[in-house]
């Protein structure tokens, strides 16, 4: 009978836990950048590797995932910014497309974020997104955590820049089946173009998370969430995001605020937005603009 007591107020007390349970947790996001073929045949390794430093720079982001059971709010760590005019129009490009504040209800599946796009701020309405996890057996170790992984396949929305890829490319390991002269002649094509001129986004990515049990809130980086603990890996085409420290149940905790800074619009009319900016953008550059339109 003792034991039975004692067994059921340790089911208490985990169960207590996990209803109460908050923190925050750190994640180093990087993303890597491939430059084979980019920018055509005249540019030297030199250059490429400087636009490739250039790039790796706007991607290498600190972000703090503050969460409870239901709600968590995901933010870039502040930091000093160098300014300066390395970078010019792409840098402003790739900053309007870097995630600001956004916060997820787990209960009512609401996603609220801030963005910045060329100068003009939003405030985007949308639900979490719904990925089809298939949970695997493959395990391993994250700091003192154990996790396991889970894979999905995510549809690519056009507009997504973060997953831009050089024009024409199916994947990194493919490479183009030309012969010598039509590839003379596509290089020729693409020479002197502005990068944006020789981007596109895949349709879909493999996105690959490992979660933790021990932290049991169906929580995670960015717009993902649903698995059965925290997620302290992500791996979503070129970018993986790692947590590198977590605290529990903070003394002072971060109060969770949704977010209000912009002008409301759905995920629909922003992305509207965003294709009108883009389209507007490649104009400007073949056209030999240097100027952003903007409305």
């Amino acid at each position: 009978m003792k034991r039975f007591i004692l067994f059921s107020l340790f089911l208490f007390s985990i169960t207590t836990i996990a209803q109460n349970i908050s923190g925050q947790a750190y994640y180093q996001s990087k993303t890597t950048v491939n430059m084979d073929g980019f920018g055509g045949r005249d540019m030297d390794e030199s250059r490429k590797k400087m636009i490739a430093e250039r790039m790796k720079g706007m991607f290498e982001k600190t972000y703090i995932l503050t969460f409870n059971n239901s709600e968590s709010i995901y933010k870039e760590e502040e930091k000093l910014e160098t300014r300066g005019n390395s970078g010019g129009g792409f840098r402003m490009m790739m900053g309007s497309f870097s995630p600001e504040n956004q916060y997820k209800n787990i209960k009512t599946q609401v996603l609220i974020q801030e963005q910045e796009l060329f100068g003009k701020q939003f405030l985007i309405n949308d639900s979490i997104p719904q990925l089809e996890w298939t949970l695997e057996k493959e395990s391993k170790q994250i700091g003192q955590y154990v996790v396991f992984k889970a894979t999905a396949i995510k549809k690519v929305d056009a507009n997504d820049l973060s997953m831009i890829r050089r024009r024409g490319r199916n994947n990194d390991q493919k490479k183009d089946s030309l012969t010598n002269d039509e590839s003379k002649v596509k290089n020729d094509s693409i020479k002197d173009k502005n990068p944006i001129t020789e981007i596109e986004v895949p349709k879909e990515v493999i996105v690959t998370a490992w979660y933790t049990p021990m932290i049991p809130v169906q929580n995670g980086p960015g717009e993902y969430s649903g698995l059965p603990g925290l997620i302290l890996e992500l791996n979503v085409y070129r970018t993986t995001i790692l947590c590198s420290k977590i605290v529990l149940n903070p003394k002072e905790g971060e109060v969770i605020k949704v977010p209000t800074n912009g002008k409301e619009v759905t995920k629909k009319e922003y992305n509207k937005i965003v294709k009108e900016k883009t389209d507007e953008m490649r104009e400007n550059f073949r056209g030999g603009g240097r100027r952003f339109g903007g409305s």
